[in-house]
């Protein structure tokens, strides 16, 4: 598995020559729309940092056979702008051009009380790496890599690290930290501090350079 991060939490992941993409949102406009042979396309939730029409429309143009993902709260959405798209909710499994993905739902993490709990969809895919979107939600099952969510208005650091601790990776990297400067941020440093001492690596990879997991 090879996984680039444009950013925030839009990755491309590579299995087997085929390449997924997970919410394109208003934080990575730019450099996602610039990809192509993408092949799914994985949205978790309807916020705007996950899910950005009219990027999203560009990316199809440039990749008119890319399959979308999602749930049915973003799918109403879709519906309304005449997007084709499948659903995948329940923990249900399934396998899309030979990559298995199953599906996680929850609500959106907590903000403070209703304020943008929407229905958030978290992606198994292909049995090794878990992306939960804005929840932390635990999928009751062996987690090879976790995409960690580590900063935002309904996460704290520390809530960041007993997450990972729960889920218990053998490696896990950052998301949802396009509003951080990594540079001088506790929601990078802390967790590489931490983790460790439990058995978990904690990666912090440059923007737009593939990592092989």
């Amino acid at each position: 598995m090879k996984i680039k991060k444009l950013g925030h939490c839009c990755l491309i992941i590579e299995i087997d020559g085929k390449r997924i993409m997970t919410d394109p949102g208003s934080y990575t406009i730019e450099k996602h729309n610039q990809e192509k042979s993408i092949d799914i396309i994985l949205i978790t939730h309807e916020h705007g940092d996950h899910y950005h029409l009219e990027s999203l429309k560009e990316i199809l143009v440039n990749n008119p056979e890319a399959t979308i993902v999602t749930n049915q709260g973003v799918g109403q959405l879709l519906d309304e702008a005449g997007i084709k798209y499948q659903i995948l909710e329940n923990k249900i499994e399934t396998e899309i051009l030979g990559i298995e993905l199953e599906a996680h739902d929850c609500r959106h993490e907590e903000i403070y009380e209703e304020i943008g709990q929407v229905q958030n969809t978290g992606f198994f895919i292909g049995k090794k790496l878990f992306y939960p979107g804005d929840a932390f939600y635990n999928p009751q099952k062996v987690v090879e890599i976790l995409a960690l969510p580590v900063a935002g208005p309904w996460t704290r650091v520390k809530d960041a690290i007993k997450y990972a601790l729960e889920i218990k990776p053998k490696i896990c990297f950052p998301v949802h930290d396009g509003m951080i400067d990594p540079s001088f941020g506790t929601a990078h440093r802390v967790p590489g501090i931490i983790l460790p001492n439990f058995g978990i690596e904690f990666k912090s990879f440059e923007e737009n350079k593939e990592e092989e997991f």
